[in-house]
């Protein structure tokens, strides 16, 4: 009798010889779950909105009612998810808040104080080169000649902790108690200069830089300053990144004017110590230690004997420095611009990444060699806890490692072994510590590919081709074929056929030939598949963060991983060698070279095609929002069915492709927009004509060899820092013209990022003087294929809806030497009966220039020239043009003091309203076709 059923094998024959896929519930993984409401009570308190608090405790009630009339069994999870989200809240409100410095701040006042504390890190730094492109006016503030000695011969840079400073009165000077953080460069003497020396007689010796020590208590004469703020959208600020450090001031000192005070102070100091900073400080002393035996090993003689692909050299040192250390004081720009177009920079600098990576090398060598889970797991978190100490113990690093040991410990107890809840114990013990650890983008980072791998990646390739990956080991085990499902074991029956055949032809040494093959090409699909689910994942904080599309990340780390999982150990070992003898590490130091070039090369081929690094602003939050609810859903689609994996398939891509897609632009329509930027002691202003066309004229930069940091100065990019994420909030993509006033690197040092991160149609510029920076900027617009076009007084043009008048330099105006102030491009811009006056840093010849031409005719708006130089805005050319307003671009505490006071007294009694960066920060000027004017002083940061 037909029963109409098929006789279909019962799937619980083989229930242990494929990993079952169970389905995404609330009992396998709560903790994720719980951290998951516990984030959500976090977000609320940063955003202090107490109406959406009580929506949402209205609406957990009013569905806890619901609940209860039909689910009884399920009511806990309601109440359960506020109860979370109410310790996050909690959580989040009694974390205490970071230290501001405001005390030690109050003494950054420009006068010069004895300053008392104790040495808790000490760093070389290195020569700069000098820059011919920058404004040679003197500045008037002693410390500008020590900043740019600093930039030509190094010093040597020491973070104190500060216990005292000098409190100045009229009538008496005292140490007064305060506490803080000081960055200190010490520079060396200057040879003192002796007229009436004999001919022949020795110069006087030059003072060497001290030795210091952890916990040395010094003294000195310090007249200290803030970092720079940048008072834009989007900035980078370079103060925060100093205070997340404990630094609130810096400052210069002459070596002579160092006091390390006597060792009974010392031990007295070091008694009253925070131990905290002083193993800090040993943490930092290893960290140097271990870059100096690499880059000793560089310079020694075994290693320079070597040929060029097999020695390494100093930009090698660099980077392997940053890959087993954390040192990136080496990573020139040219090698993190190459990493970062490409997305593998994680591969290359010392993140979280590496201390969860070493974590499971260590635990799967370790369960290799038939160690208990428990010992394995000791044994790995003790090893990854040591590196973590060599690579300088810096906050991710923390915070990967304390994820790391409770996501083992979480395991170790667990008999599920659910890696999602796993996930969620050890990012729920991070976010109690350290509430604002969530807004960070490296937790960020690290959670999100954990889920991608685990929760999405995994999950799909069991879903697929995973169980015939397994099924290809043990081939000629029949035995096992019993317990696997018909079709993997009509797999593994085909394999065994195959493979007999080419044992035929080939001989019984091929008869592993094609299981062998085929398993590799199988975890190489499933290294494929995580790469992929992982870059799919990452598009959204990699364009959040770093306004990233690296279109070609995939292919690049799977050309680069295998190498450099080959040239860690390597690296390791040839570091291991060095500290016995250079001749001991030449071997594995050849061999570290030649992968370490191989990688080198995959990186610079990829990033050197444009499609490479694709740059994007920010989605909108309501996108951000949608892509994690969208993964939320592909982690519970691919452990639903077959059918329900496909649509996570489908969603992985579609969501990406919505966090990518171009959004509208915000713009005033009908109206001409002038912007100052604040990019401090330089100029940048950004014009949106009144049909929506865009210029930038320049792009700010570096003033002269004045550095803050030793960290900052390779990698600060004013233009990739300050002006493109400024642009990127206001949702641009593109320039339509990118403007230099002339070469000086105040206002061209930011340029190239903008020309390489906005692809301008068009570069404006006037004169061509006699400088490697200005002919780098044109090669670079030709390789990007940006039409350079030179201008001169007299041109007219229209653009945009206005019509812009060229009225300096002179066409007959040529300057062979270095950049000048006068080489400035000067435009008027006239839209209706509004216009404005873009002068540069034009100085009083040219000034008179224009004005014997009667080229200046009152306007709406003037930039005022060269900051607010005495030079500049001269009393005849402010009569003439007559402004409104005026705006000057200037550094807040500059060593210049720009703007003058006499420039401020003109334009004051010409009854012009004047508006600083250094006080306002980013100004819009809003011009209408009837000649009002509108200013915007609240779109800057506050």
């Amino acid at each position: 009798m037909k029963t109409g059923r098929t006789n279909e094998p019962n799937p619980d024959l083989w229930p242990k010889a494929v990993a079952r896929l169970p389905t995404l519930a609330f009992r396998r993984a709560p903790l994720l779950t719980a951290v998951c409401w516990f984030a959500l009570g976090e977000v609320i308190a940063r955003n202090h909105a107490p109406m959406v608090m009580l929506f949402l405790a209205m609406s957990l009630l009013c569905a806890l009612t619901l609940a209860s009339l039909r689910w009884s069994l399920r009511i806990a999870i309601v109440p359960l998810a506020a109860v979370w989200m109410a310790l996050g809240l909690f959580c989040a409100e009694v974390q205490p808040a970071p230290p501001t410095q405001h005390a030690l701040k109050t003494y950054a006042d420009g006068l010069s104080r004895q300053v008392r504390g104790r040495v808790v890190r000490v760093r070389e730094l290195v020569p700069q080169q000098g820059n011919s492109d920058q404004d040679k006016e003197t500045g008037w503030w002693a410390e500008k000649e020590e900043n740019e000695e600093a930039a030509a011969i190094g010093a040597l840079s020491v973070d104190l902790q500060v216990d005292a400073v000098e409190e100045v009165t009229p009538d008496v000077a005292w140490m007064a108690p305060v506490t803080g953080g000081a960055r200190m460069n010490v520079l060396p003497d200057k040879p003192a200069v002796q007229n009436a020396a004999p001919t022949g007689s020795l110069a006087p010796a030059v003072r060497p830089l001290p030795t210091l020590k952890c916990g040395d208590l010094v003294q000195a004469p310090m007249r200290m300053k803030v970092a720079e703020y940048y008072r834009d959208p989007a900035a980078w600020q370079y103060s925060d990144y100093l205070l997340a450090q404990g630094i609130g001031a810096h400052a210069s000192v002459r070596v002579s004017k160092v006091s390390i005070l006597s060792q009974a102070s010392s031990e007295l100091a070091a008694a009253k110590s925070d131990y905290a900073a002083q193993w800090q400080c040993k943490i930092f002393t290893a960290q140097n230690w271990a870059s100096g035996r690499v880059l000793g090993y560089v310079h020694s003689k075994a290693n320079r004997g070597l040929p060029e692909i097999l020695r390494l050299n100093q930009d090698d040192a660099g980077m392997l420095n940053a890959m087993l250390f954390g040192d990136r004081a080496g990573l020139n720009k040219t090698q993190r611009v190459g990493f970062e177009r490409t997305g593998s920079f994680h591969l290359f600098v010392v993140s979280g990444m590496h201390v969860g990576l070493l974590a499971g090398l260590v635990f799967w060598l370790a369960r290799r060699l038939k160690l208990s889970d428990l010992l394995a797991t000791l044994l790995t978190i003790v090893l990854t806890f040591g590196y973590a100490l060599l690579t300088g113990f810096g906050a991710p690093v923390q915070r990967a490692l304390f994820m790391t040991t409770v996501f083992l410990l979480a395991r170790l107890l667990s008999r599920d072994r659910n890696v999602l809840n796993a996930l969620g114990a050890a990012a729920m013990a991070v976010l109690v510590l350290s509430p604002n650890a969530l807004f960070e983008a490296s937790f960020q980072m690290t959670f999100l590919a954990i889920v991608a791998i685990g929760g999405i990646a995994i999950p799909l390739g069991e879903r697929s081709f995973l169980p015939y990956a397994r099924a290809a080991e043990h081939l000629w085990d029949k035995w096992l074929d019993s317990g696997l499902p018909p079709r993997v074991a009509q797999f593994r029956l085909m394999l065994r056929m195959g493979s007999e055949a080419i044992a035929n032809l080939l001989g019984q040494w091929s008869k592993r030939l094609l299981p062998l093959t085929v398993r590799w090409f199988l975890w190489a699909l499933e290294l494929s598949l995580i790469g992929v689910v992982a870059e799919l994942v990452m598009v959204l904080p990699m364009a959040v963060y770093f306004h990233r599309a690296t279109m070609f990340a995939v292919p690049t780390n799977m050309l680069s991983v295998p190498l450099v999982a080959v040239l860690a150990p390597t690296a390791v070992v040839t570091f291991c060698a060095s500290l016995v003898s250079p001749w001991f590490a030449l071997l594995p130091g050849a061999m570290t070279s030649l992968l370490l070039h191989g990688v080198k090369g995959v990186i610079g081929r990829v990033s050197a095609f444009h499609a490479a690094d694709l740059r994007v602003p920010a989605p909108a939050w309501w996108v951000a929002l949608l892509a994690v609810v969208a993964w939320a859903f592909c982690c519970w689609a691919v452990r639903r069915s077959r059918n329900w994996a496909w649509a996570a398939v489908v969603t992985l891509p579609l969501v990406a492709l919505i966090v990518l897609w171009p959004e509208h632009s915000i713009v005033s329509p009908g109206m001409m927009e002038v912007t100052a930027i604040d990019v401090g002691q330089g100029d940048s202003i950004f014009i949106v004509a009144p049909d929506g066309a865009t210029m930038l004229i320049d792009a700010g930069g570096p003033v002269g060899g004045v550095t803050e940091a030793a960290e900052a100065t390779s990698r600060f990019d004013v233009g990739e820092e300050v002006v493109s994420p400024y642009l990127w909030s206001r949702r641009f993509r593109r320039l339509d013209v990118v403007a230099l006033s002339h070469a000086h690197s105040d206002h061209m040092g930011g340029m190239p990022a903008i020309l390489r991160n906005f692809r301008p149609r068009e570069l404006w510029v006037s004169i061509d003087p006699n400088s490697d920076a200005y002919r780098s900027l044109l090669a670079e617009a030709k390789d990007l294929g940006v039409t350079v076009r030179h201008f001169y007084a007299g041109t007219q043009l229209a653009w945009g809806g206005t019509q812009i008048t060229m009225l300096a330099p002179e066409a007959d105006y040529a300057n062979p030497g270095e950049p000048v102030n006068n080489d400035s491009l000067v435009m008027r811009m006239q839209y209706g009966d509004s216009s404005v006056l873009l002068v540069g840093d034009v100085e009083a010849p040219s000034e008179r220039e224009m004005l014997s031409h009667k080229r200046i005719a009152p306007v709406t708006l003037l930039k005022v020239g060269h900051h607010g130089s005495r030079t500049s805005t001269t009393q005849e050319f402010l009569d003439a043009a007559a402004p409104k307003d005026a705006v000057v671009s200037v550094g807040k505490g500059n060593t210049f003091g720009h703007p003058r006071y006499e420039v401020i007294e003109r334009i004051s009694e010409a009854r012009t309203k004047l508006y600083r960066t250094d006080e306002f920060g980013l100004t819009t000027f809003l011009l209408g076709r009837d000649g009002k004017i509108r200013e915007l002083v609240d779109a800057s940061n506050p």
